[in-house]
């Protein structure tokens, strides 16, 4: 499979000191739209911070917190071109992954998945679509050599804990 020539990706970063690689996570979304044959998109990423993402949040949300990341859609449904945009927090994406233990980097890139899959059919509005788009996230993070960044409770099904 090859890269589609129509996507069209574009990074603003808000951020003098990004601690990140973004030529990788421009990779990372041309595979997310390989994977998914998006073919023809224009794909915007800002990456921010706290104070930026938290106006955004009230703009568009009327929220006054901050959060990970936030998605638009803006496609024209009569084009067959997608218009995707994301703003995306570095200053957490740093705090999760110290907490964490991964780079800010990983945690930008689960970001991003995650804000991308909510545009290509995925959704965490229940438990069961959550695990869903949860383990898609991890399967597409590993594909492009961030690891696992997600991590939920992964407690065996067994009867014991049904």
């Amino acid at each position: 499979m090859s890269t589609p020539e129509n996507i069209r990706i574009l990074f603003d970063c808000d951020l003098d000191d990004l601690d990140a690689d973004v030529s990788r996570l421009e990779q990372l979304v041309k595979d997310i739209c390989e994977e998914f044959d998006v073919r023809n998109a224009d794909i915007h990423i800002r990456i921010t911070g706290d104070e930026g993402i938290t106006e955004v949040h009230r703009q568009f949300l009327k929220s006054e917190t901050t959060t990970d990341v936030i998605s638009f859609d803006l496609s024209d449904e009569f084009e067959d071109s997608r218009s995707l945009q994301y703003v995306v927090n570095a200053e957490m994406a740093c705090r999760q992954g110290q907490e964490r233990g991964h780079s800010t980097e990983a945690e930008l890139a689960l970001y991003i998945t995650h804000g991308m899959l909510h545009h290509l059919g995925y959704d965490d509005t229940d438990e069961t679509q959550s695990a869903r788009m949860h383990e898609k996230e991890d399967d597409i993070l590993q594909k492009n050599g961030f690891g696992v960044i997600y991590h939920h409770d992964e407690t065996p099904n067994t009867k014991e804990n049904d």
